[in-house]
């Protein structure tokens, strides 16, 4: 689900990174398999992408000015079938258009490692890395690997352009001087972490080290310098990025391992993200947001038990909420610079923003238009109303599933109704 650092109040995300596929997919499987192929005749009329002229609006692929969904995980004709790729829905003035949408598949997308094109594309990260007014998209990949010796990159990039995602991915380029034992380089995160005003990268790295590759970046996938790993208080790096402590250096959340484990705040700077902040607690998922006790962003880390909130990163003032969920976002859905909370589990509950934190008494909770299993596939202001939204997917098997929008308001996220609704079957009709 993410991007750069926006303004205004607006809430970034730091998911972990064995649950980023979650928020875009199913945590399990809830009813069986529907075994008849999908009709994709109901699904909304195919429109062209509006041209664009470059913009600085986060996941605005076209640049027109409007931020666009990526769908990361999307139904198949059959159960059991091969994944079809990415999807990418094009906003609007009016929101999210449907009809207006884009299907990212590695057969046509791309790029062969020798000789072989790539079986599978998993959407990453999403930053304008070339610094041209359209956000790019970083893919992994599946690179032939014979377990031997170094492993080859397995990250892509597809570049924006004024009618979207369009030609085929380059390879990434990471010096071998950038790199540190023999794990996969992957688990990217966007940001601008020296401070220059162009996006960077940082990768995962091998015993308690980060790659760093400075951007912009030009077309072929080369970063402007890369120098030797940092080193980091841990390997497993988490986005989006963000700006926590307001010193015009994005910084990122650093994971210690894989999975549930205590996590630090990284701080960026003129060498990039080289300083440890605050440590948090283990926990499933990272959330950051102005949740209301500082002029620094805070965090929010989700476990099985409770929520723990960090207040005014990085000095990091102790809380704790009591909430049903360990998946977490945050987002301003109403417009007021705070920050609510969203936890997804069994519920998909929103804590409202206060001064003194997430309230514990007023919440809402969000009704999908259809059962099944349901997450969180983005936040972001996709009507320009400088409210954010939220995108959620429900899922109900490999062939059937719902992907609604419900809209922010001055009141907050409070409409029971959505406003766009659509099934990922819509990009199987080319």
């Amino acid at each position: 689900m993410t991007g750069p650092a926006l303004s205004g109040g607006t809430v970034l995300t730091a998911l972990a990174a064995t649950l980023l596929l979650a928020a875009c997919g199913p945590a399990q499987h809830t009813g069986s398999a529907d075994p008849a192929p999908v009709r994709a005749a109901g699904a909304p009329a195919l429109l062209p992408v509006p041209k664009g002229k470059g913009s600085s609006t986060p996941d605005d692929f076209n640049g027109d000015g409007h931020r666009d969904l990526v769908l990361g995980d999307l139904v198949k004709e059959q159960a059991h079938a091969d994944d079809p790729g990415i999807g990418i829905v094009y906003g609007s003035e009016r929101g999210l258009v449907p009809g207006a949408r884009q299907l990212i598949a590695p057969d046509r997308q791309g790029a062969a490692t020798d000789g072989q094109l790539p079986a599978l594309f998993d959407a990453e990260a999403t930053c304008d890395l070339d610094k041209d007014g359209f956000t790019d998209l970083v893919v992994s990949t599946d690179p032939p690997y014979d377990g031997q010796g170094r492993p080859p990159v397995p990250l892509q990039i597809l570049f924006g352009s004024p009618t979207g995602l369009a030609g085929r991915a380059v390879h990434l380029t990471v010096p071998p001087a950038a790199r540190v034992g023999n794990d996969w380089p992957d688990q990217p995160v966007c940001g601008d972490f020296d401070g220059d005003g162009a996006q960077d990268l940082v990768l995962h790295a091998t015993g308690g080290h980060l790659t760093y590759l400075r951007g912009p970046f030009t077309r072929k996938g080369t970063p402007r310098r890369a120098g030797a790993p940092l080193r980091s208080p841990g390997e497993v790096p988490t986005g989006p990025a963000a700006d926590v402590d307001r010193d015009g250096y994005d910084d990122l959340i650093v994971r210690t391992a894989q999975g549930t484990g205590p996590s630090a705040v990284v701080l960026g700077g003129p060498a990039g993200p080289t300083r440890t902040g605050a440590v948090l607690p283990s926990g499933i998922d990272v959330a950051l947001g102005s949740f209301g006790r500082g002029k620094a962003l805070d965090a929010a880390v989700g476990a099985m038990g409770g929520t723990s909130l960090r207040y005014d990163l990085p000095t990091a003032a102790q809380g704790s909420l009591a909430s049903p969920g360990s998946v977490l976002d945050a987002a301003d859905f109403d417009g007021n610079g705070l920050s609510e909370l969203v936890s997804s589990g069994s519920r998909l509950r929103v804590f409202q923003g206060r001064t003194t934190g997430p309230s514990t008494t007023a919440t809402v909770t969000v009704e999908p238009p259809a059962t099944g299993t349901t997450r969180v596939v983005a936040v972001g202001d996709f009507d320009g109303d400088g409210r954010a939204d939220l995108a959620v997917r429900t899922y109900r098997s490999e062939t059937k599933d719902t992907v609604a929008v419900f809209p922010g308001t001055k009141k907050g996220l409070v409409s029971a109704e959505p406003a766009v609704t659509f099934s990922t079957s819509a990009f199987l009709s080319r």
